[in-house]
Order: C-alpha cells, then structure tokens, then sequence
C-alpha cells in the first residue's frame, strides 16, 4: 500500500471490526471520511462473479463513464483478469479480510492510470458478509488519460491487508498415485 489516503480508509475499516471480524454497514458513515467520498463505492453480492454497485462516488463514475450503480463490478475489469478478481474477492468474503489491489486503468487509446483500490468485506445485521466497501485511490496523475474515460482496469497486484495472498486458496495440481489431478 502507497497511499496514505488508502491506509487511512483501512484502519477506518479495522477500528470498526469489532468482535465479529468485520464491520457492519450500518457502522460505516460516509461523514467520517467526507473529504474523500467521491471515491468510496460500495457493492453487494448476488452470487459469485456477481457484484452490483450500491454506491458509487463522484470520481468513480467520472472515470468510467457515467452512473455505475447496477452495473457490475466485474465489468470493470479485463477479460483476463475476471477470475483472479472474483476468486480474490469471494477470498475477502470469506476470510473476512479486506484486499487491496493496484491496477492500472486504461482508455479505449491506450492512455493510462494507476490505482489503488481497496475493498473491504461489510455484513448485514444479522452477521452475513455479502458487501463490500471499496475506495478507488488513483496513485498517477489522472491526467495521463488525457479526459478520457477508463474503459477497463488491468490487475498488476492484490493482496490481502494482512500481507497473504488472495490466490493462494485458488485450484492447484496435486498429484494421486502417480497422477495429477487439480
């Protein structure tokens, strides 16, 4: 984590965990980070792979053309980096852990920016982990895409915040009496 704006949403995130290991929606109150809300989001969880937008702030939406609640998360992001970002994100859910991803948006021409996005797991009252709080937190100049939209975001790293790998729980070879097996 590079920014201080993404570490200082973490630990709002953190002090409002409490006995249960994450915090519910009704604890999190966008007038205690106020200065920066147009870059918090929050999205629910239909099922795996499926993540409507609840919320989105200001930036969010001017970075990606317009009004996203609805629209899924998902959708955001490159072909090839789908899976490894559902299989991070049903990870948080079910570690109830909060991620932390570096991407990089880009523009239809190819112009660029760096982000660092955090989502962090919520639950409903009765407990049950199916929101995530998110915070885009552009780590270049967004002038670099030169006004125009970012049409797909591009994963370069993800980790949990407690430094362990959100693709480590994924499939992997085994081998069984000589053969291999996933």
């Amino acid at each position: 984590m590079s920014h201080s704006n993404t570490a200082r949403m973490l630990g709002y995130w953190e002090d409002r965990r409490g006995d249960a290991g994450v915090p519910q929606r009704s604890s999190i109150d966008p007038a205690d980070f106020a200065d920066v809300v147009t870059q918090a989001f929050l999205f629910g969880r239909d099922g795996p792979g499926a993540y409507p937008f609840r919320l989105a702030g200001a930036l969010l939406e001017d970075l990606h053309r317009g009004p996203l609640v609805g629209a899924d998360f998902m959708h955001l992001w490159s072909g090839g980096d789908r899976l490894r970002i559902q299989t991070a994100i049903e990870g948080a859910f079910v570690r109830r852990q909060s991620l932390i991803v570096t991407a990089h948006g880009r523009s239809l021409a190819g112009a660029q920016a760096k982000l660092e996005i955090l989502l962090a797991p919520l639950a409903d009252r009765h407990g049950k982990v199916e929101r995530m709080l998110g915070f885009y937190q552009p780590v270049s100049p967004l002038f670099r895409l030169q006004d125009q939209h970012v049409e797909r975001l591009f994963v370069q790293e993800m980790i949990f915040a407690d430094g362990g790998d959100p693709l480590s729980s994924a499939l992997r070879l085994a081998s069984v009496d000589g053969r291999l097996i996933a």
